[in-house]
């Protein structure tokens, strides 16, 4: 199941996320949507958000992407208590990335397959990690 999850997150990074966007002819790019997700703390072509709430929610849902990324040590190296309080990290972001579907409102058909890939691997890791912290076979879970 996690390499599952990494496989999709691998893909959403190059699939197209939202409508907008120039650098793919179907939208924006994963790759490119985590650059403007992170513009409050690394800027980016001159993307901002107005509204703090939105700041916050961005920036957390960046984090939470590189915090995926640390997944692979987790898996490689981590004890039984690191994947446990890896699994609700990860459906933690699971939870707080599921705000820009929720944010979208009525144009959330303007997302694409890329965040819902992205969106999904999240919850597919935390059940991995969750098997890895209950003491399953680590050779299941990649």
């Amino acid at each position: 199941m996690i390499a599952c999850a990494w496989l999709l997150h691998a893909t959403a990074w190059f699939l197209p996320v939202v409508k907008e966007g120039v650098t793919l002819p179907q939208g924006l790019p994963g790759w490119q949507a985590f650059r403007v997700a992170a513009c409050a703390v690394w800027p980016y072509e001159g993307f901002h958000f107005e509204e703090w709430y939105n700041v916050v929610l961005s920036t957390v849902s960046a984090v939470t992407t590189l915090l995926f990324f640390a997944s692979v040590w987790v898996v490689l190296s981590g004890s039984r208590k690191l994947h446990r309080v890896s699994t609700w990290i990860a459906a933690f972001a699971f939870m707080v990335n599921a705000h820009w579907y929720v944010r979208f409102g009525s144009d959330r058909m303007d997302l694409r397959a890329g965040y819902f890939l992205w969106w999904l691997s999240f919850m597919l890791l935390a059940l991995g990690l969750f098997d890895l912290s209950r003491g399953a076979d680590p050779e299941r879970g990649f």
